[in-house]
Parts: structure tokens; C-alpha cells; sequence
């Protein structure tokens, strides 16, 4: 990209493309920004402008980056973390104390691992302890004073947290393993309490389609091992779908819901929650 680069870009801009991208929708950047939703499409039209490069393709369906957008918001994200990190050094705060941080069992995969070794490196002051566990779990441990952040899920239409990104579930398995319309549906699953187990079992509800369990477990590594086992069906978010296996797209499978991932616990708006979840929402975990 040539067309713009000799002015600076502010970051403000940056950070408005970042959070369309993660969310998916204009309104719902808007909201997380404390923005109007046109403020938000005209910072992407002068970002699109100013780097001669259309970013977001927009439908009356979906929103998502151009490849020259995913470029660009790698490049935002190395901008946005130095802005963030100037502005703590100049504010003179040393992040510093204890963060208990919980992250949903769906995130194992991801490079939140990374993430997290990058932040005990840069904030060496912070005492991590990482909790894995089921969303339902980390909320009541939140609500209990157990834990200070987590990452997890909440249903669409739900308010608690902040809104990380939204994905759609999507049906997960070796290839041509679906079963036929007059067949139960072998489903392979967390246990109770989670919320992806509970929006598939209101889809086979729904559509009155038969189903059974054929493995029930905790961590998303059992859950991947059974599904290469060809032991059944898992629903995973599509843009968290298991290394070896692959998207379903068979017609006679329930049709399944969005479902959105977010930031919450007490910890949110203080130190050294708050640098976390920064460090979160703009490292691309889902790279």
C-alpha cells in the first residue's frame, strides 16, 4: 500500500476498524466505542479513503474485512498496543498486582496462550492465575469474588461483559460423517452447564430432529479426540473449528444460532484487568 502512506494515521480510526471487525456490525462497534453508528461508518470510509483500499464489504447480511482490511488490522493492532503502552508509560502507572483470569474451554487452541506469555513478559509485576474452565462456571466464579476477568461466551441479545466477537456455531466432524434426516444425531459435547450444549439441544428442540450422545467431556481436546474418532457431531464456533476436522454443510443438520464472546468479571475497568483485556481485544487471538 503506497496511496496515503507519507500522512500518519490516527489511531482513532484504527481502533473504530478494529472494532467493527471483531464485532461484525456497525451498530454493535458503535456501542462498544460509545460512538454513533454513522461516526463509525464515516471513520472507515476516511480510513478507506486515506489508504486508497476498500477494508469492509458490507451486505444486508454480514460485515466482514477485505483481505486488505485483515491486513490492515494486523498493522492496527501492533499501532494500537504501542499507542496504549506510550500512553500507560506517560501516565506514569506501572501495571502492577494480582489478576486472577479465567478463559471457556473453547480458547485452548487459540493464541491465547501467546497472548498471555507475551503480557507476563512485558508486565512482570502482575501475579497471573489462569482458571480453564465452562463459561457458566467462570461467571459464578466472578460473581462469587473468585475471579477478577474472564474470557467467555454469552448468548445473543445478552449485555453482560464486553463483546470480544460474534461467530456463528457451526456443525464439526470428518468429512461425510453427518447421518441421513430419519437418523438421531450422534452429538459430542461439554457437559452441563455450557451454552453451546444448550443451543444445540434448542435447535434439535426446534426442529424436532432426533439425537444422542456418544461423548460427554470437559475439555476441548477429549472432545476433538472423539470427533477424529469419528465417534459423532461437535459444534464449535467457526472460526474456532478443531485442527483435523471440518465445516458440515449438510441440509439435514439443525440449523444453529450466532453466539458472541466477551470480556467480564470485576476486573474490567481496573488494573491489571483492563491492560489484559487491551492486550486481548487487539492481539487477534483468533490469528
Amino acid at each position: 500500500m503506497t496511496v496515503g502512506m507519507t500522512r500518519l494515521i490516527d489511531p482513532t480510526l484504527l481502533r473504530t476498524l478494529a472494532a467493527v471487525a471483531r464485532s461484525r456490525s456497525f451498530s454493535r462497534a458503535a456501542q462498544q466505542l460509545g460512538l454513533r453508528q454513522s461516526t463509525v461508518s464515516q471513520h472507515v470510509q476516511r480510513l478507506e479513503a486515506q489508504l486508497g483500499r476498500r477494508l469492509i464489504a458490507r451486505d444486508t447480511h454480514s460485515v466482514e474485512p477485505t483481505p486488505e482490511g485483515e491486513a490492515v488490522l494486523g498493522f492496527a493492532r501492533t499501532v494500537l498496543d504501542a499507542h496504549e503502552r506510550l500512553e500507560r508509560t506517560l501516565g506514569g502507572g506501572a501495571v502492577r498486582g494480582k489478576l486472577r483470569f479465567g478463559a471457556s474451554e473453547d480458547f485452548v487452541q487459540t493464541r491465547l496462550a501467546e497472548v498471555l506469555r507475551d503480557f507476563r513478559a512485558s508486565y512482570p509485576s502482575v501475579d497471573l492465575e489462569l482458571t480453564v474452565s465452562l463459561t457458566s462456571l467462570l461467571t459464578g466464579q466472578a460473581e462469587r469474588g473468585e475471579l477478577d476477568l474472564f474470557l467467555g461466551k454469552r448468548l445473543v441479545g445478552e449485555t453482560q461483559g464486553l463483546l470480544v466477537r460474534r461467530d456463528r456455531l457451526v456443525w464439526v466432524g470428518l468429512p461425510g460423517l453427518a447421518p441421513g434426516r430419519d437418523e438421531p444425531v450422534p452429538f459430542i459435547t461439554f457437559p452441563a452447564p455450557s451454552v453451546t450444549r444448550s443451543l444445540v439441544l434448542d435447535a434439535f428442540a426446534r426442529e424436532s430432529r432426533a439425537w444422542r450422545i456418544t461423548c460427554t467431556c470437559a475439555s476441548l481436546s477429549g472432545l476433538r479426540a472423539a470427533a477424529l474418532a469419528g465417534l459423532g457431531l461437535m459444534v464449535q464456533a467457526r472460526s474456532l473449528i478443531p485442527e483435523g476436522l471440518t465445516e458440515l454443510h449438510d441440509a439435514d443438520l439443525p440449523r444453529l444460532s450466532d453466539v458472541e464472546f466477551i470480556l467480564a468479571g470485576p476486573g474490567l475497568n481496573r488494573e491489571p484487568g483492563r491492560t489484559l483485556a487491551h492486550e486481548i481485544l487487539h492481539a487477534g487471538i483468533w490469528d
